[in-house]
């Protein structure tokens, strides 16, 4: 069984400030994007990594590849105009069998911890699927209808129910193909891959997920992924 990494990296991250976009910004002279394509090159349950972006991406990829000297990075292909079509490029050039498995992460998910990686491979081979979530930690609120700040109605959620999806997600190659391709002749996209596999009926299984694999989206978050690049978290 092969075990490819999928990174889409189309993305123009509007919520960062910047001239690039956030997964190619500098932190201690290295590319975010660097950052994230380590962890799967040192994992040895990864065989092979495939990137899809757009742009000046692809010469930023290269220029990586060789600096970094990423043997595993095999692939780099078009990036699409929603995080979807980018994966689905990627599994489109990915030269896998059905059982394969499909290693899909953000690349502003920077820090993954390895343990958390191998963890949810592990899970995938066992149970066919994995997907990384976090249980809710802090008393989640909501809102029906309206705005807090003149109602004063907020209501609460039992935050043992509640999980907060992360990446990595993992799927049989051929049943996450067939289910993009069951979402496009449907004309439906999904937020991430395991709201488009439980779409197609397919069971998704959780793996424990960690606050250190948060996603990089806005500017305070880039100040919290610098200083813990700079400590080496």
């Amino acid at each position: 069984m092969r075990v490819v990494a999928i990174i889409p990296a189309a993305g123009s991250g509007s919520r960062v400030s910047g001239d690039v976009p956030k997964q190619f910004i500098l932190f201690n002279n290295r590319e975010m994007i660097s950052y994230t394509l380590e962890v799967f090159q040192n994992s040895e349950v990864i065989d092979e990594i495939i990137v899809a972006t757009s742009g000046q991406g692809r010469d930023i990829l290269h220029a990586i590849k060789e600096r970094d000297g990423l043997t595993k990075l095999t692939k780099i292909v078009d990036g699409g105009l929603e995080r979807q079509d980018s994966v689905y490029n990627a599994l489109k050039e990915a030269n896998l069998a059905f059982d394969d498995l499909a290693v899909v992460h953000d690349a502003a998910r920077a820090l993954l911890p390895p343990e958390v990686l191998a963890r949810a491979v592990a899970t995938a081979k066992e149970k066919g699927s994995a997907l990384v979530c976090q249980k809710a930690r802090d008393t989640i609120g909501f809102l029906e209808n309206g705005d807090l700040a003149e109602s004063g109605n907020l209501s609460y959620i039992d935050r043992n129910k509640v999980y907060l999806v992360q990446t990595p997600q993992i799927f049989r190659y051929g049943e996450l193909t067939e289910a993009f391709e069951r979402a496009y002749s449907e004309g439906w996209y999904g937020t991430d891959e395991s709201t488009i596999m439980r779409r197609a009926g397919y069971p998704v299984f959780i793996s424990d997920g960690s606050a250190l694999n948060f996603k990089i989206t806005t500017d305070e978050d880039l100040v919290i992924f610098s200083k813990l690049v700079a400590g080496r978290v």
